[in-house]
């Protein structure tokens, strides 16, 4: 009896080690990539002002000139011009699946949700160059109007917005089906309709986690490179509208990143801009989740 205490104790101990070691390494993960990042960006923001290349647009590594206003612009068009696509898509989507449709339905789509997450994204990129950029250029740009190649901030959008939604409607339907039952039932019984129910009841009741899922796949979106590196276009100039080339900073990273050991200060302006790249995502959901525990509070 001694013996299995002792043992018992042993395990309970060791579990509770391993499991704070387990934490202290997820919290100083992002503390050490940051450090990194810092640590490589220091020669050129030791020679160039933080602000004078975060807000130019001149990209001129073999001027000295590394700014990356163009590519940060560009991130944002076509971050957010996928979420203002797939983000309505995926809520409607998660509505009709948990308070709508049959469970087997709901059953049947979640394995098609994951295999839609599990596709490399660089078979999107191609089906990108084979579908969504002929669309453009031949069709969507001719009907409104403007002469594209195709190769644009709307492709990268949509190619993008794709990606996503399986990432944002995962979390959505879980979201919705951790509503309690009740509140529904409680609703329907005061005579609200089924539309009113979802609404005024389960929507407000979950809005927290909806818009953790948005702040989620904005974040994944935001670093995605390869995809939209195919279609995007490339093009070092701030983008006017959403038929128009850009250069996102993951795409700037992949594409130039071979090129670094061969012209000073280059491999610290990619650093540079990664961290760019840390700090915007970051920012981002600390923003996300001050909104949500604020919204809580008033709740």
């Amino acid at each position: 009896m001694k013996f299995f205490l002792l043992n018992r104790r042993f395990r309970d101990k060791s579990h509770f080690i391993w499991m704070t070691i387990s934490i202290i390494l997820v919290i100083l993960l992002p503390i050490f990539l940051a450090t990194g990042l810092i640590i490589k960006s220091q020669p050129i923001l030791s020679t160039n002002e933080f602000s004078s290349l975060l807000f130019s647009s001149e990209w001129k590594p073999l001027s000295g000139k590394f700014g990356l206003l163009t590519f940060i612009v560009s991130s944002l068009w076509v971050t957010f011009l996928s979420i203002l696509i797939a983000a309505p898509i995926c809520l409607l989507t998660a509505i009709y699946l948990t308070q709508y449709a049959r469970r087997y339905l709901l059953r049947a789509m979640h394995p098609v949700i994951d295999i839609l997450a599990g596709i490399p994204s660089v078979i999107y990129g191609v089906w990108g160059i084979l579908v969504i950029v002929p669309f453009i250029s031949n069709y969507l740009g001719p009907a409104l109007g403007k002469e594209t190649s195709g190769y644009t901030v709307l492709a990268g959008a949509l190619v993008l917005a794709v990606m996503i939604i399986p990432f944002i409607l995962n979390i959505m339907i879980e979201v919705l089906k951790t509503i309690p039952d009740a509140l529904k039932e409680a609703a329907l019984s005061l005579g609200a309709t089924q539309w009113q129910t979802v609404k005024r009841v389960i929507l407000k009741k979950a809005f927290p986690g909806l818009l953790s899922a948005v702040s989620l796949g904005i974040s994944r979106a935001f670093g995605e490179t390869i995809a939209v590196l195919m279609v995007v276009g490339n093009v070092t100039r701030i983008p006017s509208g959403v038929f128009e080339p850009g250069y996102p900073l993951p795409a700037l990273i992949a594409n130039n990143y071979g090129e670094m050991l061969s012209i000073p200060m280059y491999d610290s302006a990619l650093m540079l801009s990664a961290l760019v790249l840390f700090a915007v995502v970051l920012l981002f959901n600390l923003a996300s989740r001050m909104a949500i525990a604020r919204y809580e509070k008033l709740q």
